[in-house]
């Protein structure tokens, strides 16, 4: 009898040699106490070694499937067939017998014996195959353990998203400390040429022009068109020679300059993070960057800890989320709750008016929670359900704002695009029909309302018509009534008189 055995070296086959061990099963394990009883039950027969940690991957994933791998059939043709042995092959697995048997023509049998010389082959395993050591064979059983876990867990480290929890965090400090720094040299370098802060208003552009400056002297007789436009450094230029400033010593612009470079420094690391960012939220939640952005998903995802954490809560928690204490407040004085948190700073937020703020944020935040889920769970990479939940969030935007809908033909052609192309396309200087229909929309609208306007005014004037026809009505009725009440006492006088004279003559 012959044994398939899948070892994490590679593919082995041993024969067993001593046949009355399969008479009583259960003595098959006393054989592999050690490794001299082993040597003698059974044989090497053959041996396949793995190439690399992918080869024993996909091997071991067949056999977990109860499939029969490419390389196994290989070896058992090598080793069985080719030769035209007759003996019986003894598997682990039944559905893997199964396949061999019905792949290979090989005789296979599944039962007790089986199970118990596969036991004591495991157990002695590093003796038997000689052909790897020990050490090589516990590293191979650790890479292929961790490696069939990944698989399993379908895990991938573009997919950790704790990088940009850490990231984001990261950005809001070089963001405060930049701010911190950029103003210190504002202040600083302000008492020398206290000018230059309104004319250069971006803090990267002022540090350099700073640090290719030095004193406001040398101003004039340098080039800064590398760094600042044209209009500006004649500005700057001008502004120098007549600058209201004091003179400062070489120390002190020494430690201007230095903090000059640490502004500058600190920019240019804050522009390759963001960049890092970007490609980060692209790979592991590409529709909901798409429907809110990079750094409003990036706030989200941080703010609930990972992208599974925000996958479990409902759309009405993403919509509030990071005004946590803005909500317990309101619950606390039983005031309105807030209609946003974090979302609230969405492009498509920020586009809708005040009055449609909250009602733009409620659809959003449902179309977010799906995004996060496909992100979560899903198994593509393209961000399609972002794309369209994107375009709904749009159109429900224009309806609200009375513009006319998108064209069908667009959603479809903005749903198979990519967002870049997109964005390319609206760059190019083609006309664009978008403003048309946003024409159209505001003509339709003051249709609408003219419509309306007429439609009111001749409701006002019926119900005026009606109300003057009522009260003539009730004039004319009370006119009837206090002609019947007359009658009614002038009769009632007739019938009093008779009874008065009756009494008068008694």
């Amino acid at each position: 009898m012959l044994v398939l055995f899948d070892s994490p070296a590679g593919h082995c086959l041993f024969k067993v040699m001593d046949s009355g061990l399969l008479k009583k099963p259960e003595d098959i394990w006393d054989a592999f106490t050690s490794a001299e009883s082993a040597k003698k039950a059974v044989k090497l027969k053959a041996f396949h070694k793995f190439e690399d940690t992918a080869e024993a991957v996909q091997s071991a994933t067949a056999l977990v499937e109860g499939k029969l791998s490419a390389g196994m059939k290989k070896f058992l043709k090598k080793s069985i067939v080719s030769k035209e042995l007759q003996e019986t092959l003894a598997v682990a697995d039944a559905k893997l017998g199964g396949a061999i048997k019905e792949k290979l023509g090989i005789a296979c049998i599944h039962d007790e014996s089986a199970l118990q010389l596969t036991r004591g082959l495991r157990n002695q395993i590093e003796s038997l195959v000689e052909a790897a050591s020990a050490s090589e064979m516990k590293s191979m059983a650790i890479g292929l353990a961790h490696s069939l876990s990944r698989y399993k867990l379908k895990f991938s480290p573009d997919k950790v998203d704790t990088m940009i929890v850490q990231a984001i965090g990261l950005l809001d400090d070089l963001d405060k400390e930049l701010n911190t720094y950029a103003m210190r040299l504002r202040e600083w370098y302000g008492w020398h040429f206290p000018e230059l802060g309104k004319i250069v208003p971006d803090h990267q552009m002022y540090a350099k022009a700073l640090m290719k400056m030095g004193v406001r002297t040398s101003c004039k007789s340098l080039d800064f068109s590398d760094i600042l436009p044209e209009e500006v450094e004649l500005e700057m230029k001008d502004a120098a020679e007549i600058s209201m400033g004091t003179e400062v010593s070489e120390d002190d612009i020494a430690n201007i300059l230095q903090l000059c470079d640490q502004v500058v420094s600190l920019s240019e690391y804050r522009a390759q993070l963001w960049d890092y960012l970007r490609n980060r939220m692209q790979a592991i939640a590409p529709n909901l960057t798409t429907v809110v952005g990079e750094l409003v998903g990036a706030r989200l995802i941080a703010h609930a800890g990972s992208l599974m954490n925000l996958a479990k809560q409902p759309a009405s928690t993403v919509q509030i989320l990071g005004a946590e204490k803005a909500l317990f407040r309101a619950l606390k004085t039983k005031h309105d709750t807030p209609k946003y948190g974090l979302i609230y700073h969405a492009s498509l937020v920020g586009q809708a008016e005040p009055k449609h703020k909250g009602k733009i944020s409620r659809v959003l935040a449902a179309k977010c929670a799906l995004s996060i889920r496909v992100d979560a769970l899903g198994d593509t990479s393209e961000p399609t359900v972002g794309y369209e939940g994107r375009l709904k969030v749009e159109e429900r935007l224009r309806q609200l704002q009375g513009k006319a809908p998108i064209p069908k033909e667009e959603v479809k052609l903005a749903v198979k695009q990519p967002k870049v192309a997109m964005a390319a396309d609206a760059k190019a200087g083609g006309y664009s029909t978008a403003g048309d229909a946003v024409l159209d929309g505001k003509k339709a609208k003051k249709e609408k309302k003219a419509e309306a306007g007429d439609d009111e005014a001749a409701k006002k004037a019926a119900k005026k018509a009606k109300k003057a026809a009522a009260a003539a009505a009730g004039e004319n009725g009370d006119a009837e009534a206090g002609e019947k009440k007359k009658k009614k006492r002038d009769k009632d006088d007739d019938e009093e008189k008779p009874k008065k004279k009756k009494k008068s003559k008694e």
